[in-house]
């Protein structure tokens, strides 16, 4: 017994040589094919895998690209600010008399000359925040700044009707008998 099946039965008579050529063509096909389903099927999942991570590297340099934006906006922005501030500085202000304002937390004073102390009173004239410093600049300025960060404007002094919500009436006119200096500095 020597040979395979198909060798025995062809000696059997029970298969013919044109019978056994398609069966082996079709059984070499099936083989092709379930081959070739396989490697279809695992190269569709590596370009499943390669369109996935391309599709997340993507996502990723737009994230990045998003953030560079936001950081190139603000330099922009404060070199917009800065040129704002350095075309409307108002130079030549110092005189003898302190004018005192608070930032933060803290009391801060420039020395100014009455003029331009008055114009602060006033509200013509605003301090700004300025390199590590402060600089007056022009109310129309400073409304521009505002519109581009208000954290860079020292806030005007509450006015004095917000001062005196706890006052009545009757203590208004008592006080009102005793004049104050409007230069009167503390």
């Amino acid at each position: 017994m020597a040979g395979s099946l198909f060798d025995q039965l062809k000696k059997a008579g029970l298969v013919d040589a044109q019978k056994a050529k398609n069966i082996k063509k079709q059984k070499y096909q099936q083989v092709k094919q379930s081959k070739g389903k396989s490697a279809e099927s695992s190269l569709s999942l590596a370009a499943q895998q390669v369109a996935q991570v391309e599709q997340q590297k993507a996502e990723r340099d737009r994230q990045l690209n998003l953030e560079r934006q936001q950081v190139q906006l603000k330099k922009a922005q404060a070199a917009e600010l800065r040129q704002i501030i350095e075309s409307n500085r108002v130079t030549r202000y110092e005189g003898e008399l302190q004018y005192s304002f608070a930032d933060a937390q803290s009391v801060k004073t420039l020395q100014v000359s009455t003029k331009v102390r008055l114009q602060l009173i006033a509200g013509q004239l605003r301090i700004a925040k300025f390199d590590e410093g402060y600089v007056l600049i022009s109310e129309e300025a400073a409304h521009k700044v505002q519109s581009r960060d208000e954290t860079v404007l020292i806030a005007l002094p509450k006015d004095s009707e917000s001062e005196l919500q706890g006052v009545t009436q009757e203590d208004q006119e008592y006080y009102a008998r005793f004049k104050i200096p409007d230069d009167l500095v503390w």
